[in-house]
């Protein structure tokens, strides 16, 4: 049952999304209704009242469509159908009723750049003669070479490997991804008008939102002669363009897209809204979230900053400013289910890199062996920071009860493309995809009535939902009271410093919302000065008028510390 002080939800403004809470759920890994190991439509509805409870506006579904499994469920072989493994549109319909008595919003994840390789299309495809008419909603080339037995180019899938796959006739096939996952033609009129369809389709049954995966990868320069990438293969943000000239990634032809879903999502009172998985310089970002794009775009430099706070405070001000360019609002995130969760990350040695974590994953989480008490402090005061910021805070399940990643999971059981692609040079995401842990006892601990489709670790009961309920120091109790707190206390959607460049270059972060509310963090390992004011939630213990490190505080009113 909700808890008595369960605030109002969002309302059904049109800006509701502006600064909300939204929760991810990866349904496969979320709660398992029939016992067959897979979380399903049924089993997000039966916890609900979890999301309720928790004090989230929103949830976003991660892809539940009819899918082979070839990375996840982001090989979708039908847009408008839901797996027969994970329910019905009946099952479906059943949730958004509960959501909406419940006060929540729903997203889906729409997946644009490619489908699965078992869509009719791409079957008509193969079936179809070069040159057919059946191919060009794909991109279908040939060769190169005497005999065209050479790719057509030298793009590289960002799973490893060759871009394209040869087909008996001899032709070869895009696939930014997975073989299993052939890129759409977005020039082709009819792929256009076949997604302006599914938005309507998922609308009309209620969804408020989408999550657009790969959002800056649909237009693509196709004119002849394709052009190699030659030393320019990186696929890393970083490494594009500012121009928007890269044949592959983030072309300022994508937003003509985009303007197209506005369109769509106009029609709708209020308007749908959408969130950009763009994977772009942040000058770039902007135009994904414009008022005639999508409205928002992901912003992945909070999550990759760590937790230096003179790094914090340069990313956070430019998203801000970004975000106010755009007329949006920018978006914080932790974790997802694409990256190693953060309790984890943060466990490492600080300055750890990308490459850094991978490794640490292949040792099965044993080299470097992780602080999880570091951890667990850093992740905690992370948490109240992110959700003290203007904006949408975006939650991935289990962070709440504080999850940490599975890092040794047996070779034999990793399902993630990016294992076998990669020739187990990275061992993928599946350790963030564990099921969740329901409850201390039962044969998956509470996610369904039998196993579970990734094992869960045997220890895996102590970090239940409802172990940690009613626990002031757990995790689930620290973010169903920041949440509440939240929304009595947010008003406009901004923020001011309270603290010098000087004192943030010492591990301090200090900033004011209006209504007389600060947020100090310190991220260094020494205590600061805690500034006067009631003190409304910590990360961890106080004592007396200094703020420990790796700590986050929440104050009413009180002077700046030093300013």
């Amino acid at each position: 049952m909700p808890h008595p002080d369960v605030s109002a939800p969002a309302s059904d403004d049109a800006d509701w999304w502006r600064q909300a809470v939204i929760y991810q759920v990866y349904p496969r890994s979320f709660a398992d209704s029939d016992g067959d190991g897979i979380g399903d439509i049924p089993g997000v509805t039966s916890r609900l009242h979890h999301l309720a409870d928790l004090g989230v506006d929103a949830l976003w579904l991660s892809p539940f469509y009819p899918s082979q499994l070839a990375d996840g469920g982001y090989d979708v072989a039908d847009y408008r159908d839901v797996d027969p493994r994970l329910g019905t549109l009946d099952d479906f319909d059943a949730m958004i009723r509960e959501a909406d008595r419940l006060g929540l919003k729903v997203m889906v994840d729409i997946v644009p750049n490619h489908s699965s390789d078992q869509h009719v299309w791409f079957q008509e495809a193969l079936a179809a003669a070069p040159g057919s008419a059946a191919r060009e909603r794909y991109v279908f080339r040939d060769g190169r070479g005497p005999d065209g037995e050479l790719p057509p180019t030298d793009w590289p899938s960002s799973f490893g490997g060759p871009a394209w796959t040869r087909v008996p006739d001899g032709q070869w096939y895009l696939h930014l991804y997975a073989p299993q996952q052939p890129d759409f033609n977005w020039d082709h009129p009819e792929v256009r008008e076949d997604f302006h369809t599914t938005l309507r389709f998922w609308s009309d049954r209620g969804v408020a939102g989408f999550r657009v995966d790969v959002a800056h990868g649909l237009a693509k320069d196709l004119s002849a002669p394709l052009r190699d990438l030659g030393e320019h293969l990186s696929y890393q943000p970083g490494a594009l363009p500012l121009d928007g000239s890269h044949p592959l990634w983030d072309r300022d032809a994508v937003h003509e897209i985009y303007r197209g879903w506005r369109q769509v999502f106009n029609a709708y009172d209020p308007p749908r809204f959408a969130v950009a998985e763009a994977w772009v310089r942040s000058a770039r970002r902007t135009a994904y979230a414009s008022a005639d794009g999508l409205g928002q775009a992901f912003n992945f430099d909070f999550l990759y900053a760590g937790l230096d706070a003179s790094e914090m405070r340069e990313v956070i001000g430019s998203a801000l400013a970004d975000a106010e360019r755009a007329g949006a609002t920018s978006t914080w995130v932790l974790s997802n289910h694409d990256v190693v969760r953060h309790v984890s990350r943060y466990a490492l040695p600080a300055g750890s890199t990308k490459r850094d974590v991978e490794e640490w994953l292949l040792s099965d989480g044993r080299t470097p062996a992780p602080d999880m008490a570091a951890g667990v402090r850093k992740a905690r005061a992370a948490a109240l920071l992110m959700l003290a910021l203007p904006g949408s805070a975006y939650v991935y399940q289990g962070e709440e009860l504080g999850l940490p990643e599975v890092a040794d999971l047996a070779r034999a059981d990793l399902q993630d493309p990016m294992w076998v692609r990669s020739g187990g040079r990275v061992k993928g995401r599946d350790g963030c995809r564990v099921p969740l842990p329901w409850t201390r006892e039962g044969s998956s601990f509470g996610f369904g009535p039998g196993g579970s489709w990734l094992p869960q670790p045997a220890g895996w009961g102590a970090y239940a939902a409802k172990e940690q309920r009613g626990d002031k120091e757990s995790f689930l109790e620290l973010y169903r009271a920041a949440l509440r707190l939240r929304r009595a206390l947010v008003t406009d959607e901004t923020l001011e410093w309270a603290c010098s460049q000087e004192q943030t270059g010492q591990g301090l972060l200090h900033f004011t919302r209006t209504g007389g509310w600060h947020t100090v963090s310190n991220l260094g390992d020494a205590p600061v000065p805690l500034p006067e004011g009631e003190v409304l939630l910590a990360s961890g213990p106080l004592s007396g008028d200094v703020l420990p490190p790796w700590t986050t505080v929440w104050l009413r009113s009180g002077e700046p510390s030093g300013s």
